[in-house]
């Protein structure tokens, strides 16, 4: 399970991405172009990718179009605890890991708060800069603790 959750969540923030770079593109809009031009992943719930990676299509859905219903709140959460941060003023991949991590620990209480945090920080170190993991650590920890669950 958790290496499906984990790919899942490589894929949404691909599509995060995307939408943020492409904000004229709806959630749904976005979701259905990665798997119809860029995965060749079939239609099922549990997918596989081309690489032989299985997914779970239905969790990358529920992030991807909850982080954009949510995306105020999360923005305005993420706000109150980047002191020195601007959300629109930081690097692009590095919001949409912290965007997609708050959505997490706010809205799905069922994955454990140090779980959204490892997984954060792999995806920063995975797809962001050299100081991408100490940043999204630094902010999500900050988030823990000003918004315990």
């Amino acid at each position: 399970m958790a290496g499906l959750r984990r790919r899942s969540r490589e894929i949404a923030l691909q599509i995060l991405f995307k939408l943020d770079a492409n904000p004229e593109l709806s959630a749904s809009g976005a979701y259905d172009l990665y798997f119809s031009e860029l995965s060749g992943a079939v239609e099922d719930e549990t997918a596989i990718m081309r690489s032989g990676e299985p997914i779970e299509r239905d969790w990358v859905l529920q992030l991807v179009t909850g982080v954009v219903r949510e995306r105020s709140k999360l923005d305005e959460g993420l706000g109150q605890v980047s002191r020195n941060w601007r959300v629109e003023r930081m690097n692009r991949m590095d919001r949409c890991i912290l965007r997609l991590a708050f959505y997490e620990l706010r809205f799905h209480l069922d994955v454990p708060p140090q779980v959204v945090l490892n997984e954060a920080i792999e995806l920063a170190k995975r797809y962001g800069t050299a100081e991408a993991a100490p940043f999204v650590n630094g902010i999500l920890d900050s988030a823990l603790r000003q918004f315990p669950r």
